[in-house]
């Protein structure tokens, strides 16, 4: 396979955003696209869009890494690694449920701190520490809703959902995979 060139360089994910609105006979809104493929902070764009966002996290522990999430963020299993579920929000309106796994081996002392301490979106984390970081899109799907998304958000609707991997000095800090209903952002 050939390298893409500088021209075509975003061409994989127009290509997977195009894919899901075909497979799922659906036209997507700008915004809901740019929430789909940013290799930025969704963070930054919530906070552009709605005025700084706010973050509740609904659990987070530590615990071994299963042979599923080791596999998620290249590490051994039995690795301790965080787990986090939050949802960012303006003023209790839910916006982007997440659900994430950070090697804790892979987090400085002060990352690992904010992380655990506060309900601080981990954009905001990597911004703070100055980290040079990239994201690979792996997945962007639609998805029935479960039982807690439908609670969160009071709905019975599908939702747009995508995952990646934070990357830091050539190994896994992060992933992330990120869920809101298909009504969602479609007016912004």
């Amino acid at each position: 396979m050939s390298k893409p060139s500088d021209n075509d360089i975003n061409v994989r994910l127009i290509e997977k955003i195009n894919q899901v609105e075909e497979k799922y006979n659906q036209n997507f809104s700008n915004t809901q696209k740019i929430l789909m493929t940013t290799d930025g902070s969704i963070t930054a764009i919530l906070d552009v869009l709605y005025g700084k966002i706010a973050l509740k996290t609904l659990e987070q522990h530590f615990e071994e890494a299963s042979e599923e999430s080791a596999k998620l963020v290249n590490v051994d299993a039995g690795d301790e690694v965080n787990y986090r579920e939050i949802v960012m929000h303006k003023d209790d309106y839910p916006l982007i449920y997440a659900v994430s796994y950070i090697p804790l081996k892979r987090l400085s002392k002060e990352m690992r701190d904010d992380l655990v301490r506060a309900d601080i979106p981990i954009g905001r984390i990597l911004k703070k520490y100055n980290a040079e970081t990239r994201r690979e899109i792996n997945v962007i799907q639609i998805e029935n809703a479960t039982d807690k998304l439908k609670e969160l958000y009071n709905t019975e609707e599908d939702f747009l959902t995508r995952d990646y991997t934070i990357i830091m000095n050539g190994e896994i800090l992060m992933w992330i995979k990120e869920f809101f209903p298909i009504n969602y952002f479609t007016e912004i």
